[in-house]
Order: structure tokens, then sequence, then C-alpha cells
């Protein structure tokens, strides 16, 4: 088994051009299957014979259902409440339809893998749009992801230079004012924001140029505010940041160093706080704002899906929801009704 999951990460990286973070979520999403074929009988020394063997059992006709049947019973594994140490208190709980429908779609391009290598016997289920693998699909709600009121992230981005009790150095303040701008103001991953490099950087043209998911590189539009931020923390900031050691890392550590995602994180929480936004505010936030400001703007979502890097459209149609200001803004436009003074009636 090891020799082909070597391959298989070989194949995410090479053939599909995937980013290391992508690809190890890729296999880290096939551990909870391991687990369940070690429950059915087929341990960690063992290899996939035996699964093929399996599914085999009945002939080549009857492959389809068994492949169904392996998935169904993988799913309801999967999403009920299971004990890890049988025997002890210590258990963990079911996963979630999100997470069961997120490790589903990672067996499913590890099964494709196996069947274009002859290691697995192929079926129509596994081709990419089948009906028949989107009837196994745990069903999930959708949900709106969390957007701030323009006011809010107007708080949040002055956060760095209008608090009266800040304590932190000077270039700190400035390294995040700029990150937040950035953050909000271009609607940038996280993994973006810390791989971005000095040379990304055009602030003549007010562009930042992204390596994206899947090595996509992508130019992004620098908002004024950002690129007034970014040149003073460039002026200013970084010079007192930087090491004796240099490094084309475009946002510094304190010594010097890279900054890492956690740390960014950690900042965007903590300036959250600062701005009275209680509820978890996180980088992702300010990505999910962005696109949503956009929109209520009159943005097309063809842009923003430009902007935002995505693949496709319909990862972009989750932010299409209509938001109170744009539904007020739309019917005041709109109604011949909408703005007739009492008078006129």
């Amino acid at each position: 088994m090891e020799p082909l999951l070597q391959e298989y990460q070989r194949h995410l990286q090479g053939e599909r051009g995937l980013a290391p973070a992508t690809v190890r979520n890729y296999l880290d999403d096939l551990k909870p299957f391991w687990e369940y074929l070690s429950n059915e009988g087929i341990g960690p020394d063992d290899d996939l014979v035996k699964v093929k063997e399996f599914l085999l059992r009945n002939g080549e006709q009857a492959v389809p259902q068994e492949y169904r049947r392996l998935i169904l019973s993988y799913m309801n594994w999967l999403m009920s409440a299971r004990s890890t140490n049988p025997g002890k208190r210590n258990q963990t709980q079911g996963h979630a339809r999100a997470s069961a429908v997120r490790n589903l779609a990672s067996l499913r391009s590890f099964f494709r893998f196996l069947i274009g290598r002859g290691a697995m016997p192929a079926a129509p289920l596994w081709t990419r749009g089948s009906t028949t693998m989107r009837g196994l699909l745990p069903k999930r709600g959708q949900r709106l992801p969390q957007v701030l009121y323009h006011q809010e992230a107007k708080a949040l981005m002055e956060q760095p230079q209008s608090s009266p009790s800040e304590t932190r150095a000077e270039p700190l303040l400035l390294r995040d004012a700029a990150l937040l701008e950035l953050l909000y103001g271009s609607g940038l991953r996280l993994s973006e924001v810390e791989g971005l490099d000095l040379h990304d950087m055009d602030l003549v043209s007010r562009t930042v140029r992204v390596m994206g998911k899947g090595n996509k590189e992508r130019s992004v539009p620098v908002g004024r505010p950002s690129a007034e931020a970014l040149r003073q923390y460039l002026d200013v900031g970084r010079p007192r940041l930087a090491s004796s050691r240099p490094t084309q890392a475009l946002f510094l550590n304190r010594d010097g160093g890279r900054l890492s995602k956690r740390s960014v994180e950690l900042l965007v929480q903590r300036y959250a706080i600062r701005a009275g936004l209680v509820h978890g505010v996180h980088t992702h936030t300010l990505r999910h704002s962005f696109a949503t400001h956009l929109l209520d703007g009159g943005a097309d979502i063809r842009v923003v899906q430009e902007l935002l890097g995505h693949a496709s459209p319909t990862t972009t149609q989750i932010y299409t929801h209509v938001s109170p200001a744009q539904s007020r803004k739309v019917y005041l436009a709109a109604h011949p009704r909408a703005t007739q003074d009492e008078g006129e009636k």
C-alpha cells in the first residue's frame, strides 16, 4: 500500500499540480478509510489486493453494486459515533456531513488514480459527474459564509493605527495595517498572503501577483488604502524588521523571518477583538467580506470569480446571497413606487 500512496502523492504534485498543503489534505482525508479497512480485517501491512478481490468476488458485472455497498458502509461508519480505544472512555464523534463529503471526494480522487493504474476494477460511478455517486453523498445544508458589515470592516482596518492602548512597536503596527488591508482589500487566501515575496508587489500599477491553488497564478488589484499602507510598511516598517539574513518574504516577523500562517490568524483575531467583533473573525472572514461587498456594489460574478481565483463559478455562487443592503438598493432603484412621496398618492 505504501508504494501506491507514494506514487499517488507524486501524481497529485506532478500531474495535477496541487499545492503541498492541498496534497497533504488529500492524503490526510484517506486516513479514516484505512481505519475503516482495519476494522474490516484489512490491516496496515496488507495491500489493496484484498479490496480488489472483495469487489470482484461476484464477478465483474457485480463490481458497481459492490462499490456502492463499500461506499455506503464506509459513509455510515464515518458519520457514526465510534471509539478508537475500545474499553476506554476516550471516544471520538463521527464526522460531520461536510467533513464526510470532503473525505468521499478525496476517496474518489484516490480510486480514480488506482483505476487508471489498473490496481482496481473500473465502474461508472467513479466517472466525473456520476449521478450514482451524487446519490451516495450525505446531504448537507448550505451555510452562508460569515461576512462583516462595511462599518465593521472599516473598524477592523483602523485598529493598528487608532487604538490608544496599543503597545506594539511601530514596525509591527505598520506591518499589521498593510496585512489587514491586503486581506480585505484584495480578498487573498491565508496561504497566498503568507507566500508573498517582495517582487510580487507592484505599487506603481497597484497589483499583487498571487500563486493560488493548483499553482495557478493571477494578478489582483490593490486598492488605494492598501497601497498606501503597504508603501508605509515597505519604506519604514519592513527595513526595521529585517535581520542580517535577508529574505524576499513580504511580511516579516519580529525576528526578520517570514510571518507564519498561524501568526497571521492570531493577529487578525487580536485586532477583531479590539474592534469589538466578538464573533470569531478569521482571515477567511475578510475574504468572504471582500467578495460579498464587491457583489453588493454591482460587480459581475465572473469578475469576482477571477479575483478570488476560483476554478469554477459554482464555488463563487455561495456569495450571491442577497444582503439587506443590496436588496434595498435594488428595490429603490427598480420599483416605480419605491421612492414615491406620501403627497403623490
